[in-house]
C-alpha cells in the first residue's frame, strides 16, 4: 500500500498515476478512497481522464464493486447519454472485470441487462455493443450460462425493443443451445 502511494504522489505520467489508483482502487483502505477522491478533484476538468477513473474504479477487484458501479452511474460526472462514459463505467464492469461481473449469484448479469434496457431507447447501438460478454456464455459453466440466458430471454421479452439489441440478444440465445 505505501509503495502505491508514494507511486501515485509521485508519478511522472499520467500511466504511473493510473497504474498506482488501480492498485490503490483494489485496497479496502481510507489511502485508497483519499486518492481515488485526489484524482478526481484533480482531474474533474478532463473528461477522457475522468473515463479513465470510472473505469479504475469498475475494474476493481474489490468485493463491493458493483456496488460501487452502481452508485458511480448517479454520479454528477456520469452521463448515460455519453458513450464514453457508458463504455468507461459500465463497459469496464462487464468487460474488464470478469471476477466480479461473472460473479456466481448473477448480480453482474441483471446489472448488465438492466442498464442495457435502459440505454436502448436512448441509443441502441451503444447498447447492443456493451452486450459482448453475453454473446460468449458458452465459455462458462452450466450455472452461469443459466443466469447469462434468463438476463437475454429478459431482454428479448422487453416490448419496443430495438432491433439492434434484438439481434444480438437472440443471436447469443441461438449460439447458446
Amino acid at each position: 500500500l505505501e509503495l502505491c502511494l508514494t507511486q501515485y504522489r509521485n508519478a511522472q505520467g499520467m500511466t504511473d498515476e493510473i497504474a498506482a489508483l488501480q492498485f490503490l482502487s483494489n485496497a479496502a483502505s481510507p489511502e485508497g478512497e483519499k486518492a481515488l477522491a485526489d484524482f478526481y478533484e484533480r482531474w474533474k476538468g478532463e473528461a477522457l481522464v475522468v473515463d479513465k477513473w470510472f473505469s479504475v474504479q469498475a475494474m476493481s477487484n474489490r468485493a463491493d464493486t458493483l456496488t460501487r458501479v452502481t452508485a458511480l452511474l448517479g454520479h454528477p460526472a456520469f452521463e448515460i447519454r455519453n458513450p464514453n462514459k457508458v463504455y468507461a463505467l459500465i463497459g469496464g464492469f462487464a468487460n474488464g472485470n470478469p471476477v466480479r461481473f461473472h460473479d456466481a449469484g448473477g448480480a453482474g448479469y441483471r446489472f448488465l441487462a438492466d442498464q442495457v434496457l435502459r440505454l436502448d431507447p436512448m441509443n441502441p447501438q451503444v447498447a447492443a455493443r456493451l452486450m459482448g460478454p453475453f454473446s460468449r456464455l458458452r465459455r462458462y459453466d452450466a450455472a452461469r450460462q443459466g443466469l447469462m440466458k434468463a438476463e437475454l430471454q429478459r431482454i428479448v421479452a422487453t416490448p419496443g425493443l430495438s432491433p439492434d439489441v434484438y439481434e444480438v440478444a437472440s443471436k447469443s440465445l441461438e449460439a447458446a443451445g
